[in-house]
């Protein structure tokens, strides 16, 4: 299985952006998939993630902000983010862990820079 983010790019404070993560296979059983974020200097942070029983988590710093949320019928999980803010400049990573098998996937990575 392998995933592709898309959406990333250059915005402004106050501003939106909606990224998208869509697998190479449709995805069967239980499995989260989520969106992570690394800033320059930074370790990777989990900035929210949902089941696929529709169950969703988010990280303090966006909460009210942005929201997650999936297609499984495409097998793609989305990332609305509104409000930008410069400290959401990073490299987003989206991720899919499936119970069976535990298996741990990552995406590419996907460039959100937004200018103050």
């Amino acid at each position: 299985v392998q995933l592709q983010a898309s959406g990333g790019g250059l915005v402004q404070a106050g501003g939106s952006l909606r990224l998208a993560c869509t697998t190479s296979e449709r995805i069967v059983g239980i499995n989260v998939m989520g969106w992570h974020r690394q800033a320059p200097g930074k370790q990777r942070e989990m900035v929210a993630v949902i089941s696929s029983s529709g169950d969703t988590t988010y990280a303090d710093a966006v909460k009210g902000r942005f929201t997650i949320s999936r297609d499984n019928t495409k097998s793609t999980v989305y990332l609305q983010m509104n409000s930008l803010k410069p400290d959401d400049t990073a490299v987003y990573y989206c991720n899919i862990f499936m119970a069976v098998g535990r298996r741990d996937l990552w995406g590419q990575g996907t460039l959100v820079t937004v200018s103050s």
